[in-house]
């Protein structure tokens, strides 16, 4: 069973221990700066999105890649970027219409979210159940339901 990412906007409290965990299992320390996963905030809203790689079915940051470096990943379905191949061009990163591949200057490399191997750290440190690793046929169950639960059917 493939399974993702599903992000809840509205139970995020801005409290980054995604972005922590996210840090600490990809570079060995804690460092925002450093996640695959980002913490956008609206300030004037008083809200805060989550927002990582969606690992797209057709992912055109593979595609785009002039070196085969990005390679799906059989086992978790992610999209992960080899290290030993990439040369640091980042034309994934012009190629990502989502903006989740980054250019890591320290290594010359991009990097992007690998789901943790098929562990997300990210979602085990959300106290708030914001971030969740389920089965992907599942994720847009929830919206689903919101929409539903709105709709008025009177007329059925």
């Amino acid at each position: 069973m493939q399974k993702s990412l599903h992000i809840e906007p509205g139970k995020c409290t801005g409290c980054l221990q995604c972005e922590s965990a996210c840090s600490l299992e990809q570079e060995g320390l804690f460092n925002p700066a450093k996640s695959r996963i980002k913490v956008f905030s609206f300030h004037d809203e008083g809200r805060y999105v989550p927002y990582t790689c969606t690992q797209c079915d057709e992912a055109w940051c593979m595609t785009a890649c002039p070196v085969d470096a990005i390679t799906l990943n059989p086992e978790n379905g992610s999209k992960d970027v080899n290290e030993d191949i990439c040369v640091g061009c980042k034309v994934c990163t012009i190629a990502c219409p989502f903006g989740t591949i980054n250019y890591n200057s320290s290594t010359g490399k991009v990097v992007k979210c690998n789901l943790c191997g098929g562990d997300p750290q990210c979602a085990d440190a959300c106290p708030t159940g914001a971030i969740t690793y389920i089965d992907a046929d599942a994720t847009g169950l929830d919206k689903m339901r919101a929409w539903a639960s709105k709709t008025d059917n009177a007329g059925a």
